[in-house]
């Protein structure tokens, strides 16, 4: 028995890289029984963030896809399909992350597969919804920040365009489409009817931009142009130091006032600039100045006790290599050595949410490419001798 909350939920993932694997893996990690169905090569996530151990097993797939069963099906195949179709007759939900052409060509649209069963969830997540202009056009992460607006944030703060360094559309989109097959589940417990669900990133991404940098072109007529001052501002960023930089947040009057406190400029309290935080908004330009340069004089270590006695929003400011070993994190165990049956030692990034429920109990690693193929086949009914001889027609591949 997996437990969790998601326990006896069947998940058939169709997805590839990010987007799709981060939905799957968060469903499996609170119980769902997540088949991942690769082609012949694999998910192209097996061979990105350079070489693992093991071909096909790179880092990133290894943190994207435990707690998975992986089985390989060539659905063009007619053994295949058939088996690709016994599988879907026993599913809860079905994830696919390519263009809705291609799921309509390998006769997997949304009525074809309602007609096979009634209740599944049918999940697509693509680039751009398919009531617009852009419906057939491909789509990575990079195309997406920079069609919807994120880049050119970097270009207003800097002057010049650039992506976010992490994969910031997939993996909202990611947790988006979480959202969206929770909701629908929840309404198949009601209706007993499954649903189709559309998760587009251009739209989800534009949505977040936008909700964040409307700002005063909300109104009609407009108020004033796009973008939030405050996030905008160059110095909105971790602060230098005499010894480094620091991470600070001060937005309330209290917050504000205790750190005005403690840069010694107490008199920038009744300043009608800073008195409240809709004249700090007004001048924030000036207010983050201030606050940059009262910083340099101290360490960060003095700062962030000063800062933490005031109740003043701070933490210590971490780069990738000591990340992993931030006090908290050590202490919550977020990375966890373990032991990957074919891969050997590696740090696994555990679950930042809990649940009184619960999550899932029995752990499975990320795993090899068709590892669970005739394990899943045989859950769904077919006999070891067709299941060999799928195999040996090139319909499915055991690992």
């Amino acid at each position: 028995m997996a437990g969790g909350p998601l326990e006896g939920v069947r998940v058939l993932d169709l997805t590839s890289v990010v987007v799709g694997p981060l939905c799957t893996q968060i469903l499996g990690d609170y119980g769902a029984d997540v088949v991942k169905i690769e082609s012949g090569s694999g998910d192209i996530g097996r061979h990105l963030a350079g070489r693992g151990r093991s071909p096909g097993m790179s880092a990133k797939f290894l943190h994207l896809n435990r707690n998975k069963r992986s089985i390989v099906l060539d659905l063009k195949h007619a053994g295949g399909y058939a088996a690709m179709v016994r599988l879907l007759e026993q599913a809860d939900v079905l994830l696919w992350n390519v263009r809705p052409a291609s799921m309509t060509r390998l006769k997997l649209d949304y009525e074809t597969v309602a007609r096979i069963n009634r209740r599944i969830v049918y999940c697509g997540m693509f680039g751009f919804g398919q009531d617009g202009c852009y419906r057939d056009k491909p789509a990575y992460d990079s195309i997406i920040q920079g069609v919807s607006g994120v880049a050119a944030l970097h270009e207003r703060v800097t002057g010049t365009p650039r992506y976010v360094p992490y994969v910031m559309a997939d993996r909202t989109v990611g947790l988006i489409a979480v959202q969206m097959i929770l909701m629908a589940l929840f309404a198949r417990t009601r209706t007993g009817e499954g649903q189709a669900i559309e998760v587009p990133m251009f739209e989800n991404m534009a949505n977040q931009v936008l909700t964040e940098h409307m700002y005063q072109a909300t109104f009609d007529p407009p108020l004033g142009g796009f973008g939030d001052p405050r996030i905008l501002d160059p110095e909105n960023r971790p602060l230098p130091t005499s010894d480094g930089y620091i991470c600070i947040s001060a937005n309330t009057d209290a917050q504000a006032f205790a750190l005005f406190e403690a840069i010694g400029r107490p008199e920038l309290k009744t300043d009608p600039r800073f008195a409240t935080v809709a004249a700090r908004f007004s001048n924030v330009k000036e207010y983050f100045a201030i606050r940059s340069e009262g910083l340099r004089a101290r360490t960060t270590a003095q700062w962030l006790e000063i800062l933490d006695r005031l109740d003043v929003p701070a933490a210590p400011y971490n780069r990738l290599e000591s990340l992993p070993n931030d006090p908290h994190l050590r202490q919550v165990g977020l990375l966890k050595r373990t032991q990957h049956p074919s891969e050997g030692p590696l740090w696994t990034i555990g679950l930042p949410n809990k649940i009184s429920s619960g999550a899932r109990r029995d752990f499975r690693h990320a795993p090899r490419l068709g590892e669970h193929t005739v394990e899943v086949l045989r859950e769904a009914g077919l006999e070891q001798s067709a299941i060999d001889q799928l195999i040996a027609s090139g319909g499915a591949a055991a690992g």
